[in-house]
């Protein structure tokens, strides 16, 4: 496929927003939500109309150095960015899909100006007031919501190596909470930290 026809794949919905006269298109992503420990992290993201970013894709196919790169881009270019995060003890309280949406909310409160349309990774919207579109792996089919997918992942990343720092049996600084074997083993031999969800199934078995 040529580098144009991704990018009009990549552009499409917003294009067909565009079409009906929406002109601040947020595009929402999360991160962190299969995770063992640390928060849900959920960015929102106003490109301009018509903003094309290099190399700009869903974050997980992306390495560390080329998020961190594109998520200074997208904080140049773009209109507004905001970030919203539920920590372990809400998510426990609410269960993680609630603290998802709630993380979605927090963000898109965040945005200045405020957007006009929503395009949201998943199959449901937050609960707010602008009108929007849920798309299924819309981090791969929307250029804003892989702008927010890079906000969101390279924000908690960074959460999770600064809580390395706190918590250094864990080893956060690799696997950034997920449940790796690394992981596992380490949550075998010294416990739950205070970061851990620990009614997730893995750690209540």
């Amino acid at each position: 496929m040529s580098k144009n026809a991704e990018d009009n794949i990549m552009y499409a919905y917003e294009r067909a927003c565009i079409e009906k006269g929406y002109t601040l298109i947020a595009g929402i992503d999360e991160a962190g939500r299969g995770a063992l420990a640390g928060p849900v992290v959920a960015a929102a993201v106003i490109l301009p109309i018509n903003c094309k970013i290099d190399g700009l894709k869903d974050s997980k196919k992306l390495t560390p150095g080329q998020r961190s790169s594109l998520f200074d881009e997208i904080y140049q270019i773009a209109i507004s960015v905001g970030v919203g995060s539920v920590d372990n003890r809400q998510i426990e309280r609410v269960n993680i899909f609630q603290a998802t949406l709630l993380a979605m909310e927090q963000a898109i409160e965040q945005l200045i100006p405020k957007p006009d349309f929503l395009l949201v990774d998943g199959s449901k919207m937050p609960n707010v007031n602008t009108p929007g579109q849920a798309i299924p792996k819309g981090d791969n089919l929307s250029l804003s919501i892989a702008a927010a997918s890079v906000i969101a992942k390279t924000t908690r990343d960074r959460l999770m190596i600064a809580f390395d720092e706190i918590y250094p049996n864990y080893g956060f600084e690799q696997h950034k909470g997920y449940p790796t074997k690394q992981h596992r083993q380490a949550i075998a031999k010294f416990g739950v930290s205070d970061i851990h969800r620990n009614t997730f199934k893995l750690l209540a078995d």
